[in-house]
């Protein structure tokens, strides 16, 4: 862990969750848009701090509601930047704004996705993103970023719209993909990363 706390611009995330069980791609909840927040209630607030701790749980960087099964348009994260300070949030009902015409530049790097465990390839993605949204309470939030914080916020807005990062690949880097995943297939059993209950 880094020494300097993570930047928290729209207050810390949500604590005392309990870590569940990561969904896997091929449920159908992973593969259409989720619905949107409407009600900002203690319901909301549980299943965020459910995120969170699945989240670290599974030492990810982001996670959105459906990866534990919830058709929410929702995630969380806690991700660095280029110059690797962290940055904790929650969004709801994001929207993602990427830069276009000579600011667009396309950063080649290894991708994953909780949901698809142990498994990385390259994916080009912009290499600066702006998401906006709302927070646990309906206030209007804005995060932006470079580097694999960018790369991040546009995987977790993905999710909320049934894309996952492999319906993003050629097919030569999703079979690869599928390689590295069925290897270590057996470190990932079923109800990972949720505590085992025996």
């Amino acid at each position: 862990m880094p020494d300097h706390a993570p930047l928290a611009p729209h207050g810390p995330l949500p604590t005392g969750g309990t870590a569940r069980p990561m969904t896997r791609w091929g449920t159908p909840v992973m593969h259409r848009p989720q619905q949107p927040v409407t009600s900002y209630d203690e319901a909301l607030t549980a299943l965020a701090a459910d995120m969170v701790a699945t989240m670290y749980a599974a030492d990810g960087v982001g996670l959105a509601a459906c990866q534990i099964g919830e058709d929410v348009a929702m995630f969380v994260f806690d991700c660095p930047d280029e110059s690797g300070q962290r940055t904790v949030g929650l969004v709801c009902n994001p929207v993602l704004t990427l830069p276009e015409g000579k600011d667009r530049e396309l950063d080649e790097d290894d991708e994953g996705c909780l949901s698809f465990p142990g498994a990385f390839v390259e994916c080009a993605r912009p290499s600066h993103a702006t998401v906006t949204g709302t927070g646990l309470d309906g206030t209007p939030v804005t995060f932006s970023g470079d580097g694999l914080l960018a790369r991040c916020l546009q995987h977790e807005t993905d999710h909320t719209l049934g894309t996952v990062f492999g319906d993003r690949l050629p097919t030569k880097l999703r079979k690869k993909l599928q390689k590295q995943h069925d290897k270590v297939a057996d470190e990932f059993p079923e109800g990972w990363p949720a505590a085992d209950p025996g």
